[in-house]
This record gives C-alpha cells, structure tokens and sequence, in this order.
C-alpha cells in the first residue's frame, strides 16, 4: 500500500465523463423463443450482478436469436456490463468485465454494454473497479429515477465523471485490488466451508430425529392441525418491531430483522405469539419465524396459527424449518421467475405428531443446535464484514483523487 501511495503522489489525473470514454449499447436480446433463429447463450441481469469478472462459462441461460441480433450484441474481451436499473436503488450499476471474447453469447436487454474507445488511455478493468467506488456510486444514486423501478437515462450514464491516471498507475491498482479480492475470497470459503461442515452435522442430526417412519406416529396433514390467520390488526398497532414484510424475513431460516417499512393506514393480517410465519415468495429462500410477540402482516408472508392440541408450536415450527418442507413447498409453487407457494397445497403437507413429551425432547435438542449454530454464524458474519470494511477501505484509497478539470 505504501509503494502504491507513493506511486500516485504528483499523478495528474483526467477527469472524462463515461460518454467520453466508453461506446453503450442497451438494445440486448430478450428470453423469448422464436423459431428460426440460432440458439446462444445469454448473459442476464444476475450474471453481472455477482460477478466481477465473467468467462465463457458464466452465462447459463440459453435463448434464441438473428444473425444480426447476434452481431449487434456481441461480446469482446474487456467490455463492461452494467445493471442499468432495479427496483432496488443500491443495484444499480453494477458492473462486470468480459475477459475473453464470446463466440456462442448476447446481453440481455436487462443488461447494458460498455466498449472502451481507447484502451491505451482507459484500462477496461480500472473502469469495472471505480464502479464499486463511492465516488461513482454516488453520481448514480443522485442521477437514479423511478418509483417503483429505479434508472438512469443514457445521457445520464454518459454524464458521469470518472478519474482517469496514467495507465500504467491504473494497472498497479488492478493488480492490487485483483490480489486483495482473491485473498478475501480465500479467507471467506474457508469460513464458509467450516460454518458449513457443521450446518451438515446439524442437518444430519435434524434428519434424525424428525424422520419418522410411516406407522411409528400418527401423521395428519397441516390443514388439520393449523390454519391460516383469520384476523387483522389495525396499521397504528404496528411499528417497525413488530411489522412483518417477506423483505424483513430472513433467508435460510434465520428469522427477521427490524422493518423498514410499516403500514400507514388499513389493517394487515395479524399473527400471535407462537405463530409461524412463512415467505411465500421464492419459497427456496427458505423464511420461516416463530413469534415471540403479536404483530401483522401482508399478502407476502403466511401466518399458520396451530389449533390442535396435540402437537406443541414450537414443534410445528421445527417441522416446517426443515428442508423438506421447503423443497415440497417449490415442488408445488406457482409460477417461474417469482414462484409462490400454493397456499392449499401447503395445507396438504403431512405432519408427523409424537407425544408430547417425544416432541418437547426434540425442541430441547434442535433448539441447541439453533443457538450454536447462530453463534457460529454471527461469528463467521463478523469476521467476513471486518475483512470485508478492510477491502473497501483500501479500495477507496486507491480509487479517490482529487477532483480538477481536464486539459
């Protein structure tokens, strides 16, 4: 860092607008299928959303397209792709750089494409860099439109002021933030892989205790032993604590986070304390939160409120926490971008119903397991956000000049 510090001192430093420096394309291909048309690859929205970099095996997706669609969106090492507009604010422009060239792939019309004009004085990886800088990323959040939707025109993305030093200096700072990227990611997958060993020895011992055998206990379908919440609860009874939206769910079964949004009129659906509240969008994210307090709720998030007295709730809660129920919920959800679980099917779902005592031994155990689990997590989620905070930190340092006007 300190060679590197010493390497800009002096450094004089165009300032360009991205229209400048870059030639955007935004006319990419759409998802439908048309006959007649040469199969290819597709490089989507989530594509560049969670890469840095992409290869030839990054797109997945294949769709159909013309000869000239397929000319017009072609891909050549070292073009940027950036996501142009979201419903969320922070999405948008994100980049990512092609590191090779694309023989069998387009973009998607989701998608926009950056083709540097002059790579001798713009180095196409310090351009995919300072799009993750604060300095950017504030220009595209004070530009950004929309209501429910949020873009920028393409003369606004043209307007956008980014630093340009010599290109030398521009390759140093790559090669420092590749290698600081690559040494995160390192740490990270090795937290990871040992945060999920245990989560394996904890799903192993999940399955051994709620896999029960057809005749061992009596099994009753949902719907006979909970039933969705019937009742509302008035908008001024709510606050950000006990307001429930399928936003403030958390996935893989890690509960909820305080909401940010809360209703200012009408009534929502109300939950009571040991209810079992489930996201019903993208049932694979697996949100599920047992309550501890009464609250309300919208269309998103079902309520299950247990009526039989056979079965202990926070036993139905575990049943339900568990993979299998999340997987019989997508095998039956309706729809394909965003699947929703089919609320009469989820009724249908078999529960098994030891004794109680059998049913209390089994929250006791899993319930363990949840807090030591937990603690892991937290953990791991600490020393990822600390290297994480060091990253940027460096980042900034490296991409932050002082502004002034260009020759």
């Amino acid at each position: 860092m300190s060679e590197l510090e010493k390497l800009l001192e002096g450094v004089r430093v165009n300032w360009k607008t991205l229209g400048d420096v870059v030639a955007i394309a935004n006319t990419g291909v759409d998802k439908k299928s048309n006959t007649n048309e040469k199969e290819v690859r597709l490089l989507n929205f989530v594509d560049v959303f969670k890469n840095q970099y992409i290869s030839k095996e990054t797109p997945t997706m294949v769709v159909t397209a013309s000869e000239k669609k397929i000319n017009d969106c072609n891909i050549k090492r070292g073009d940027l792709f950036i996501t142009p507009s979201s419903e969320l604010i922070d999405e948008i422009g994100f980049s990512a750089m092609a590191i090779e060239d694309f023989k069998d792939a387009v973009y998607s019309y989701h998608i926009m494409r950056l083709r540097i004009v002059d790579t001798d004085f713009l180095f196409p990886a310090f351009l995919n860099y300072l799009f993750s800088s604060s300095a950017v990323r504030k220009q595209i959040k004070l530009k950004a439109q929309g209501i429910t939707r949020f873009g920028l025109t393409q003369p606004k993305w043209k307007s956008i002021q980014i630093p340009i030093p010599p290109l030398q200096i521009q390759k140093e700072i790559v090669r420092f933030l590749d290698r600081f990227t690559e040494l995160t990611a390192e740490l990270t997958a090795e937290l990871e892989a040992e945060f999920s060993a245990r989560k394996q020895q904890y799903n192993y011992y999940r399955e051994e205790l709620l896999g029960f055998e057809e005749g061992d206990v009596e099994y009753k379908s949902l719907g006979e032993v909970a039933e969705y919440s019937k009742t509302r609860i008035s908008f001024d009874k709510l606050d950000e604590t006990n307001y429930v939206g399928v936003d403030n769910l958390l996935q893989n079964r890690e509960g909820k986070t305080i909401s940010i949004r809360v209703p200012i009129k009408g009534n929502s659906t109300k939950f009571m304390i040991h209810d079992i509240l489930i996201g019903n969008i993208r049932p694979y994210l697996k949100k599920i939160w047992y309550s501890d307090r009464v609250g309300g709720t919208n269309g998103d998030v079902l309520v299950l409120h247990p009526i039989d007295n056979n079965i202990v709730p926070r036993f139905l809660y575990q049943i339900l926490a568990d993979d299998n129920f999340f997987k019989y919920n997508m095998k039956h959800a309706k729809g394909a971008k965003m699947p929703r679980g089919d609320k009469a099917k989820i009724m249908d779902y078999k529960i098994p119903i030891p004794t109680i005592e059998e049913q209390k031994r089994i929250i006791s155990i899993l319930d363990k397991f949840d807090t030591l689990t937990n603690s892991i997590r937290e953990g791991l989620l600490k020393e990822i956000e600390l290297r994480k905070k060091q990253y940027e930190y460096y980042r900034e340092r490296l991409l932050t000049f002082p502004q002034q006007k260009s020759a």
